[in-house]
């Protein structure tokens, strides 16, 4: 009977925890703060881009088909739109002893091999995501500065076809922008993100 209702406990502490993590901010909230390690060594915050017309949130990772598949993608959404005031910052949430893949020092490696041009965060200690509401890999969080405050203005995947891009015929995260330019609040402001499940220590 105890160990029965140890079991119960326990299933319940688990399921309220993952709760927790589908949890988070929806179109038109203000976006969460952050302050985390950048690969070289740096702290980086959403504060530092004050000055920016929004940010290109990506939660992505190393190991993560999904993510693998839209690295260049990742990295030409922010050649395209950071001359225009829109830069991409990448955050890995993953715990890496969970997927060892996912350590610091296999994101340094990886960001040099892609030759990434953005910052590429370390969310440790995994407090960062469930704020959110991150819940895979790559999940897009487009970001629009309001007088020093970021609005979230579109939640979801980068396009509709990871696997081919010539075959996206819907690039989500190109189009919101191209909307919030014009004055405008997107029409799609949320798709469901395609991708690995977020690792998370049990």
């Amino acid at each position: 009977m105890k160990t029965l209702r140890l079991a119960l406990i326990f299933s319940l502490s688990f399921f309220y925890s993952l709760a927790s993590y589908s949890q988070g901010v929806k179109p038109g909230d203000i976006a969460p703060n952050f302050a985390l390690k950048n690969i070289d060594g740096k702290i980086v915050s959403l504060g530092d881009y004050k000055n920016a017309k929004g940010v290109i949130l990506i939660f992505t990772c190393n190991h993560c088909p999904y993510s693998i598949a839209y690295e260049d993608r990742i990295i030409a959404l922010d050649k395209k739109f950071k001359p225009l005031g829109w830069p991409l910052v990448a955050i890995n949430p993953n715990d890496p002893s969970v997927q060892p893949l996912d350590s610091f020092e296999k994101m340094q490696e990886r960001a040099a091999e892609k030759g990434f041009t953005f910052p590429y965060l370390f969310d440790e200690g995994q407090k960062i995501f469930p704020q959110y509401g991150a819940s895979r890999t790559p999940h897009v969080f487009l970001l629009q500065n309001i007088e020093g405050k970021f609005v979230v203005r579109y939640i979801g995947a980068i396009d509709n076809n990871y696997e081919d891009e010539t075959r996206a015929d819907r690039k989500y995260v190109e189009e919101a922008i191209v909307t919030l330019e014009a004055g405008q609040t997107p029409s799609t402001s949320f798709t469901k993100a395609i991708g690995c499940s977020i690792k998370v220590k049990k």
